[in-house]
Order: structure tokens, then C-alpha cells, then sequence
């Protein structure tokens, strides 16, 4: 609660309350708006805090789960603190002009990106060398004209899963192709806009500088966090791998050991039985025959005592 109470404090000092006229006002955001002073609408910063909260939970599931977040704002006010934000959570950003078909055409925007790199890549390593003056200022005018506008999206190698935009009602043609293409839009929504054109919207003063880069500077925090917790489940799996590995490798030894003794093993005992097995032929060879001597004598023995019985 006092968080909650802290961070209304910081809204309100950084005049996220102000919405525009009421004249220019849209009908659907009176859920939103506070009240009415001097002709300008009061944006309600209970719901403003409560819209940041699922806003950055749902931002926050989406960085943990290793997908891209593309942060749009072409305006003057915001393209500073867009860009600083984007950088810092190593996420593609647009603050230049929204090139028509960025997402829907994405394939034709990425042929010319990798135009832009191959460009860079030869002025970096001395191949431009021996085409003349004139050539290589028009190839470093087109690299810069695009590095200007597709910089920010240069690392973006597939359609992003999310786009966070600062105003929906400048960023029209953006919010058009996410829709399109069924991306989820994150936005910040003033009193003139039509907050169901996205799925999260952010009630606030979009026009002021302070007010967007306290919402923008909200929101990259829970992206970071979302990216920390990412490598700290990466730091664990691959700790949980390599013990798996280090057990295998053990087990795998301890069964190789437990082979070689069983392999020694019956090696001893082969010979022990052959050794048995002639010793246990020899009493048997000799049983019958002693069985036999013994027969033969006694048998002449029996004719030798008849004649004896005559003598008696």
C-alpha cells in the first residue's frame, strides 16, 4: 500500500494526471478520467497505478520467456527516453519514422537492414577502397539514411511478440499491423484515444516528458527483472545439467570398474576348474581299477583255499 501511495506521489509530481481538453476528449476513456477542472480532464491515477501493474506483470512474463519487446515512439518528447530505455534492456525500438509494412511486410525490411550491414561492414574493413570518392559518400549517405530509421531494429531478426507504444493515436499505422498480425499492444492511452484498441492500456498524460519517461523508465524495470530471472533459470538448469552430466560420468565409471573385477574374476576361476576336473578323474580311474585288481586276486584266492580245505 505504501508503495502504491509512493509511486501515485511520483505520477502526480510528473503531472501523469493531465489529459487534454474536454472538447477533444474520447467518450471511452471515462472510465479513466477523474475529473473535470479548467476544461481539461484528470486522469484517475488509481487506475493509472493499477494499469502499470498488469501492464508490467504481463511485459514481465513476456521478457522472462526470451521474446522480443519492440518500444515505438516517434515523437519529440519521447524519443530520447525510448531510446535510452530500449538500449538498456537490449530490446529494438522505432523513434525515427514508422516505416509503412515494418511488421507486415517484415521480410522486405529485413533485406534492407542486412543492405545497411553489409554496407557498414565493408567501410569498416577497407573494401571501398578502390571505388572512387563520389561512390562511396553516396553508399555512406544511404547507409546512414537507414541506419537513421532501421537502427533500432537492426538485431531484430523476427517479428516481435509485443510492441509497447507512447501514444496509440500517433502510432496508428503500428498499432494497425500488430492487430493484423495479432501481436499484443501495450500502450500509453491520454483522455483523446480509444483505450480498447489495445490489450493493456496505460491512462496518462502523453504529450509531457516527465510523464512518459516515469511510465517508460516503470516499465523497462519489470522487463529487466523479467530478463534477470530468465538467466538466473539458465544459471540453474545449467548447474542441474552438469551434475546430471557428473552422475553419468560417475555411474558410467563405477560400472566399468564393476566389469573389469567381474572380467578378472572369471578369468581366476577357469583354470581352477579345469585343475578340478582331471583330479576328480583320477580317483574315478582308479576305483575301478583297484575294483579289478582287487577281483582278480581274490578270485584266484577262492580256488587256492579249496585245495586248502582238502589239507584240512
Amino acid at each position: 500500500m505504501e508503495q502504491n501511495t509512493s509511486l501515485q506521489q511520483q505520477l502526480l509530481e510528473a503531472g501523469v494526471h493531465f489529459g487534454h481538453l474536454k472538447k477533444k476528449w474520447n467518450p471511452k476513456m471515462l472510465p479513466y478520467i477523474f475529473a473535470e477542472k479548467k476544461g481539461i480532464h484528470i486522469i484517475d491515477l488509481n487506475k493509472t497505478t493499477e494499469c502499470m501493474q498488469e501492464t508490467a506483470a504481463a511485459l514481465k512474463q513476456v521478457a522472462r520467456s526470451g521474446k522480443k519487446i519492440l518500444f515505438v515512439g516517434t515523437k519529440k518528447q519521447a524519443k530520447d527516453i525510448v531510446t535510452e530505455c530500449a538500449q538498456r534492456v537490449g530490446m529494438p525500438y522505432v523513434t525515427e519514422r514508422w516505416l509503412g509494412g515494418m511488421l507486415t511486410n517484415f521480410n522486405t525490411v529485413r533485406k534492407s537492414v542486412k543492405k545497411m550491414q553489409s554496407i557498414d561492414k565493408m567501410l569498416g574493413d577497407g573494401s571501398f577502397d578502390s571505388i572512387t570518392k563520389k561512390e562511396r559518400l553516396t553508399l555512406t549517405r544511404d547507409k546512414d539514411k537507414m541506419e537513421k530509421v532501421l537502427g533500432g531494429i537492426a538485431q531484430l531478426g523476427r517479428v516481435p511478440a509485443a510492441l509497447f507504444i507512447i501514444d496509440i493515436g500517433h502510432e496508428h499505422i503500428a498499432l494497425a499491423e500488430a492487430k493484423r498480425l495479432g501481436i499484443q499492444t501495450f500502450g500509453i492511452v491520454d483522455t483523446n484515444c480509444d483505450p480498447n484498441k489495445v490489450d493493456f492500456a496505460i491512462p496518462a498524460n502523453d504529450d509531457a516528458t516527465k510523464s512518459i519517461a516515469i511510465v517508460t523508465n516503470y516499465i523497462t524495470a519489470a522487463i529487466a527483472e523479467g530478463l534477470a530471472e530468465r538467466q538466473a533459470d539458465k544459471d540453474v538448469d545449467g548447474d542441474d545439467a552438469a551434475n546430471d552430466e557428473e552422475n553419468e560420468r560417475r555411474a558410467a565409471r563405477l560400472e566399468a570398474e564393476a566389469q573389469s573385477e567381474g572380467g578378472r574374476g572369471g578369468r581366476g576361476r577357469g583354470p581352477a576348474g579345469a585343475g578340478r576336473g582331471p583330479g576328480a578323474g583320477g580317483p574315478g580311474a582308479g576305483g575301478p581299477g583297484r575294483g579289478r585288481s582287487g577281483g582278480a586276486g581274490r578270485g584266484p584266492g577262492g580256488p587256492g583255499r579249496g585245495p586248502g580245505g582238502g589239507r584240512r
